[in-house]
């Protein structure tokens, strides 16, 4: 089991494409939309992300930018001016300097190349591709919630292509249109977090940098791959070919907690997510994620999540969208 496929897993988009925004200078865009994800693809000229109360960081051609929210930000052509008149509003960019996503606004862009620098510059507007991603479930979260309020990669794999591609789908009111940018999004979106966290200024989890230890690493697949059957730190070092002790001492060194700890966590997580689900008793959750009985299951539960499942289950029905995405355990 792919550790990092699994966690990324339920991240899909879904009508995630906010428009294609064509931004002459000046020109500053605010989203307030209260997205967790915010993938952000300049395909022509460029700009600077300014997360709330953070530094901004400079976003060029070929470079992607996911902003962590739900607290708003700024896309601007300039850091020090950028105010954020515009407002970027879940449909389309509204605001100073900024086009509808319509084929007549799309047009002076095709027409006027990408213009001599990377940032927006008179006659050469930036054209921006945006898509959010309502991340509420704990799964994903463990990993999400390792991601710097802003982030930006380089295209070092020149998916220049795939981007011309993308761009192309866009307003073309062909069959399945909307399926197809969202799909293209997902991808873009993993192979941009996937990048990130191969980079020497990422701070990964680190169960991350564990999946390649030859010792860690086959204990970690193997609690993925089956995380209800009743693992053991013994059974675990046999899956590794190493000593009970040798298993014990790497895992804890590279993940922060031993081998049991993790797959503890790791079950609270995935009953987290399964207590959204009104069919399901707290019994059969217990169940799916290795416990035989509710009493020991709500025990742990509470023990690493603060309150039994029933009071999360309560809470999670009664939630705002801005309250459901809370830190996983």
């Amino acid at each position: 089991m792919d550790v990092f496929d699994e966690l990324l897993r339920g991240v899909r988009g879904s009508g995630a494409v906010f428009g294609r925004s064509v931004l002459h200078a000046p020109w500053s865009v605010r989203f307030t939309d209260g997205a967790y994800l915010t993938l952000c693809l300049p395909m022509r000229g460029g700009g600077w992300i300014v997360p709330e109360g953070g530094e901004p960081l400079r976003v060029r051609v070929g470079e992607a930018a996911i902003v962590r929210g739900p607290a708003p930000f700024v896309f601007t052509d300039d850091p020090a001016g950028g105010t954020g008149t515009g407002r970027y509003d879940g449909v389309r960019a509204v605001g100073k300097g900024v086009a509808q996503d319509t084929a007549a606004a799309a047009a002076p862009a095709r027409e006027s190349g990408p213009g001599p620098g990377p940032g927006s510059e008179p006659g050469f507007p930036t054209v921006l591709l945006a898509a959010t991603y309502d991340v509420r479930a704990q799964v994903p979260q463990r990993l999400l919630q390792a991601l710097p309020p802003a982030l930006v990669v380089p295209d070092e794999q020149d998916c220049t292509p795939i981007r011309d591609y993308l761009e192309g789908q866009i307003g073309g009111g062909r069959p399945g249109e909307q399926i197809v940018l969202d799909r293209l999004l997902d991808w873009l979106l993993v192979c941009t977090l996937r990048d990130w966290f191969d980079r020497p200024e990422a701070d990964p989890p680190g169960w991350y940098g564990a999946l390649g230890d030859q010792v860690a690493g086959p204990a970690l697949r193997a609690m993925h791959a089956d995380p209800a059957h009743p693992w053991t730190t013994a059974e675990l070092a046999v899956r590794a070919g190493v000593s009970r002790t040798t298993l014990a001492k790497r895992f804890t060194e590279l993940v922060g907690e031993g081998p049991v700890a993790y797959l503890t966590a790791w079950r609270m997580t995935l009953a987290a997510d399964l207590l959204t689900r009104p069919e399901l008793t707290v019994a059969a959750v217990a169940r799916r994620v290795g416990y035989a009985d509710a009493f020991g299951f709500s025990a742990a539960f509470k023990r690493l999540r603060g309150e039994s499942p029933t009071a999360f289950r309560r809470a999670v029905a009664s939630a705002g969208p801005a309250e459901t995405a809370a830190p996983a355990g």
